[in-house]
């Protein structure tokens, strides 16, 4: 077969067309099948996040409903390491506390009427202070704390109630590394009003069942 006619019958042949355009578009399907799965990920891990604060902050207000005696329950420190263990039971695929940390606060009023942080307890590997104040943080030496929460939208404890606040804090890890973002930091707030009474004098109680998970504590157990 002379030349002229091989690449005559060459520049004819289109057998391999549909391979060739399979191996071109190939990668940028698959690029685009890959974003999607991230995507997809990111808002699956978020909407769990924000699930997890929200069931805390419900399980927190609710300590002391199944307490039968005649005696407004106390709140323990135990009460609230086995809400911690809640969140990480529900949170169990995230890793959330070996990624992110949750401080529980609880929001009350003090003997002049103002806001306070009553007591303030933390749990997690990733760092991070509450970005309203920490324990003891009360309206009357701080003119500026009237409640926790955005400015302008602050949740506020009524007298003689409590509300249990949650911040959560995640360092989010995409699936496929740098390749369509970066590493993020997902932030989720909660906060559920004490759903019965509650001796708030108290503050917590210590029965010695476990190391209170004080926020200057950073751990995962």
């Amino acid at each position: 077969m002379s030349i002229k006619k091989f690449v005559k019958k060459l520049r004819n042949d289109k057998s391999g067309v549909a391979m060739v355009e399979f191996a071109v578009s190939l990668p940028f399907f698959v690029g685009i099948g890959m974003y999607g799965i991230e995507i997809s990920n990111m808002s699956i891990v978020n909407m769990s996040l924000s699930q997890t604060a929200l069931n805390l902050a419900d399980n927190a207000s609710r300590l002391g409903q199944t307490d039968g005696g005649i005696v407004t329950p106390t709140i323990t420190e135990n009460d609230i390491l086995q809400v911690f263990e809640g969140a990480r039971i529900q949170s169990r695929n995230l890793d959330l506390f070996e990624n992110g940390r949750i401080i529980l606060s609880s929001l009350e009023t003090n003997s002049n009427d103002d806001q306070q942080i009553r007591w303030q307890r933390c749990k997690g590997l990733y760092q991070f202070d509450s970005i309203y104040g920490p324990e003891g943080t009360n309206g009357t030496s701080d003119s500026t704390f009237v409640g926790l929460g955005r400015a302008g939208r602050e949740v506020e404890a009524s007298t003689g109630t409590a509300v249990m606040f949650v911040e959560l804090r995640y360092d989010y890890k995409p699936l496929f590394g740098s390749l369509f973002m970066e590493e993020r930091i997902f932030s989720q707030e909660a906060a559920f009003n004490i759903r019965d009474d509650r001796n708030l004098s108290a503050g917590l109680a210590d029965t010695g069942q476990g190391t209170p998970a004080t926020c200057d504590l950073f751990t995962d157990t």
